[in-house]
């Protein structure tokens, strides 16, 4: 299994950065890595989304938990590999939020696929933080 974990602290709250993670369309606002992307459904449980990324390449991804103002999981199936983001909101004891987007991926090129589906989620973070404390 492939794993990492990419963080950054805030001080929006964690329900600022629900309303922009809970607002899939709007995703193209702090993540340079989408072209498109479309909700078939409710930010909920068991719903499943579709995203192009640069190059033309379309997936199919499913939420599969959602905790409201907390986390949520989405999996994506790519050529027999499992990619599996948990993004998670924290709040500090210092008033401060964190936020992360822990990554694990298991299949026969998980070691090639980790490295590009992490490689933007600094400047995703970044993009995401900026915008949640201008809300």
């Amino acid at each position: 299994m492939w794993t990492h974990v990419a963080s950054i602290e805030t001080n929006a709250t964690p329900a600022a950065v629900w309303t922009l993670w809970s607002d899939v369309a709007g995703w193209k606002q702090w993540n340079a890595g989408i072209v498109n992307i479309e909700l078939h459904g409710p930010f909920a449980d068991g719903t499943r989304f579709t995203m192009q990324v640069p190059g033309d390449d379309i997936f199919t991804s499913t939420l599969l938990t959602v905790r409201e103002n907390q986390e949520f999981t989405d999996e994506t199936i790519i050529d027999g590999n499992r990619v599996l983001v948990f993004h998670r909101i924290e709040a500090l004891p210092s008033g401060l939020t964190r936020i992360s987007y822990s990554t694990e991926i298991t299949g026969p090129q998980e070691a090639e696929f980790g490295p590009m589906v992490v490689g933007d989620f600094p400047d995703v973070l970044a993009a995401l933080k900026r915008l949640a404390e201008n809300q």
